[in-house]
């Protein structure tokens, strides 16, 4: 694992317990990021070392043994030769005239099969000069989820650009979260002015036992024994570790739009998208003519820090792993009222809101890795991951377009290669898009894109259905 000299005088920074699982997974983020001009390598190069290398330790450590005699990983600075952190690939010129899009998509596809060089900081930028539909130019940063998770990353990015709009100012941060805790925490006692109210506020302490208690049953056999029915959204056995990822934009308003008609949350609006889409997907490609509903798991990673630190990220920017994750229900089933997707969404998400699962998962995770290893903590949550279907993601980028190391941003796509899961989902606010971001392995789902096109007729359908109730309801 470590080139350096583990015996070196600089104490290593101890990685934290996710951080440790996933090196030991050997997980990595991709970053994808249309530019709005050509590529400068001179500015870019020095916005890189000013931005990201000076001002954030992680971009310029890398990983030893502490020394100790369980050999823990940890962080020691060193010395970034930023030659070997830049790369400007040569790259067919008919392909490249050809087909834009699919030369960016196979070259970032390739990464995810070359291992990183880990006698140097974990990260790399890849920069490809020549324009396709979205963007002029693009640069794609790869690095070891190690460093950070995508929050971290995210916030590192607003930390280091400034607005596309008004390059003097820094850029605007997302609405504050109507959450400051991790976990959707208990309300406080309220005013008790009858029997009924006390009675109803002890009733949903018992509901928060319940739930979490069920959980934590659902959890342990999961890790046991239970697994997802296999649906071709399963991994294959014999398909390869490659990973295609493929994005597309979707609006905002429209997701605010089916948010303030069904009264529910815009996680809500995309997994229910999420569920309506792979459904489509599932009874074409499959051939079923039944509607029969198939009872499937989604993996979510949860962001456990106590507050936004999106709000401080001028001043104090915290790279690392803070995750803690859920299990969700989605189903793949054909419905006639299409907003019954969000619906059932919305009640499984409410569901979770009342159960300790985030803080009992991220509580075991780190005693697993503390008493019993990483090897130990790494095999549970493989467990974890290969026994549902596939996995959920969202993160909230800059709330205007940005401009990163001298280059405007057109559009970003993060997503990750190295876990287990045949299928990942993550979605991405900036500006006024959500951009899906799917990761497939690429040889089981060759026909990946026709996936995006159910995600976007599904959202067009819902938003449809949900206006025109709206309308019925008005008019009534």
């Amino acid at each position: 694992m470590e080139c350096a000299d583990s015996s070196t005088a600089e104490e290593p920074e101890p990685m934290s317990p996710t951080g440790r699982i996933l090196e030991e997974m050997g997980v990595c983020i991709i970053v994808v990021m249309g530019l709005g001009t050509p590529f400068n390598l001179p500015v870019f190069r020095a916005g890189i070392e000013t931005e990201l290398v000076t001002r954030f330790p992680r971009f310029r450590s890398v990983q030893v043994m502490d020394g100790s005699k369980d050999g823990k990983p940890g962080w020691v600075q060193t010395k970034v030769n930023m030659d070997d952190h830049i790369v400007v690939p040569v790259l067919d010129p008919v392909a490249v005239v050809s087909d834009p899009e699919k030369t960016v998509e196979d070259y970032v596809a390739s990464l995810s099969t070359l291992p990183m060089d880990r006698c140097r900081p974990l990260w790399e930028f890849h920069f490809l000069d020549f324009p396709t539909s979205e963007a002029t130019s693009t640069a794609v940063l790869r690095l070891h989820h190690s460093i950070g998770d995508a929050m971290s990353i995210m916030t590192l990015f607003m930390a280091s650009s400034y607005s596309t709009a008004d390059p003097a100012r820094l850029p605007a941060m997302p609405p504050p979260p109507k959450r400051t805790g991790a976990i959707y925490q208990r309300q406080p006692r309220p005013a008790l002015s009858s029997f009924g109210d006390y009675l109803a506020w002890v009733w949903s302490y018992f509901v928060l036992v319940w739930h979490t208690l069920v959980d934590i049953m659902l959890l342990a056999a999961t890790v046991l024994f239970l697994s997802d029915t296999r649906t071709l959204f399963t991994r294959a056995d014999n398909v390869g570790r490659r990973k295609r990822f493929v994005h597309r934009s979707i609006s905002l308003d429209d997701v605010k739009l089916i948010k303030t008609i069904m009264n529910c949350t815009l996680n809500d609006v995309l997994v229910g998208v999420t569920s309506a889409a792979l459904s489509q997907y599932y009874f074409r490609k499959s051939g079923r003519t039944n509607t029969k509903r198939i009872y499937l798991r989604s993996f979510v990673p949860v962001n456990i820090r106590p507050i936004s630190s999106r709000q401080t990220y001028v001043t104090k920017v915290e790279t690392g792993n803070q995750l803690s994750s859920l299990i969700c229900p989605f189903d793949v089933a054909l419905y006639s009222d299409p907003l019954e997707y969000v619906r059932k969404a919305n009640r499984s998400m409410h569901r979770k809101k009342s159960s300790l699962e985030v803080m009992f998962t991220q509580v075991v995770g780190e005693l697993l890795v503390k008493y019993f290893g990483v090897k130990i903590g790494a095999f549970i949550f493989h467990r974890l991951v290969t026994h549902t279907t596939i996995a959920l993601s969202n993160v909230i980028g800059p709330a205007k377009h940005i401009t990163l190391c001298g280059h405007p941003i057109a559009f970003m796509a993060t997503s990750i290669y190295g876990q287990p899961q045949a299928l990942t989902m993550h979605y991405l606010n900036y500006g006024s898009t959500i951009r899906i971001i799917m990761a497939v392995d690429d040889a089981q789902f060759p026909d990946c894109h026709q996936i995006l096109d159910d995600f976007a007729e599904s959202i067009r359908l819902i938003k449809d259905v949900a206006a025109l109730s709206k309308l019925t309801t008005t008019t009534e």
